[in-house]
């Protein structure tokens, strides 16, 4: 007698083309699911060689018709759509006093809207497999983070836009989960910061305890595949998480040195 075998999980994951994105997509792919990674056109994603069980797709998540289209391709070309992970994003690192609203702008377009009108976009195919929303947040979501005043505030708009779907969607079967970590090192000594402090993830030089990318997306992997619905990622996350509730007065006094120090040490 023929046993069938169950068919085979397909992943979608924004910011795919490099660092955590790619960690990501390594490890789901070891673990048997096909991965759809999504990102800027550009010599990065072309760059990527062809793997067995990996479609690449070049888009500009802002533009809502762009990726509209996409969703409607992806779903034609899968069939089944079982976990999206919404890791796309950039950092703005500077004073407040610095902030054009321009650069503000940009920051939510791309960390926050890019992922929640995705999330839209994706709602009844995550609901028809009984899928997974996986928001990539950072600490400075559900924390203050010193001179990221932009990048904490569309971590923060993300996360409650995410816990709030979570409990629209139980009913449906779908999990949302999000996963916080802390500093990741992406993009070190590769900032390509614009004039208005916009900058690759991953490359500030004020960080604290940086994991790699391959050692972040195991813990949020390990984290859902354990059920977590909150995934502080690595030691810095989890202290900053028990902290931060604790006593926010000592956290903020905590990370203002932290990063402080950093800063001067910068080179």
């Amino acid at each position: 007698m023929r046993t069938q075998c169950a068919p085979q999980k397909t992943a979608v994951i924004t910011g795919g083309a490099g660092g955590l994105g790619l960690a990501l997509d390594a490890g789901l792919r070891q673990a048997g699911w096909s991965t759809v990674l999504i990102d800027l056109p550009g010599p990065s994603l072309e760059a990527l060689p062809a793997v067995k069980g990996r479609r690449v797709f070049g888009c500009d998540l802002t533009d809502a018709s762009a990726m509209s289209r996409l969703c409607a391709q992806i779903r034609d070309d899968r069939g089944s759509i079982d976990l999206v992970i919404y890791n796309a994003g950039i950092t703005w690192i500077g004073a407040c006093a610095d902030l054009s609203p321009e650069a503000h702008r940009r920051v939510f377009d791309i960390n926050y809207f890019a992922a929640t009108e995705m999330a839209q976009a994706l709602l009844e195919d995550l609901r028809r497999a009984k899928g997974t929303h996986l928001a990539i947040s950072s600490v400075a979501g559900f924390s203050p983070l010193l001179h990221r005043t932009a990048y904490a505030a569309s971590k923060h708009a993300l996360e409650g836009f995410f816990k709030s779907l979570r409990s629209e969607e139980k009913q449906y079967g779908v999990r949302v989960a999000i996963a916080a970590p802390s500093f990741v090192a992406t993009n070190i000594g590769r900032p390509e910061a614009k004039s208005n402090g916009i900058a690759r993830p991953g490359s500030a030089t004020d960080g604290v305890d940086y994991m790699t990318p391959a050692e972040a997306a195991a813990d949020i992997l390990k984290g859902l595949q354990r059920g977590k619905n909150m995934i502080p990622v690595g030691r810095i996350a989890w202290l900053s998480w028990i902290l931060n509730r604790l006593s926010p007065a000592l956290f903020e006094r905590l990370m203002e040195r932290n990063i402080s120090a950093g800063r001067a040490k910068r080179p």
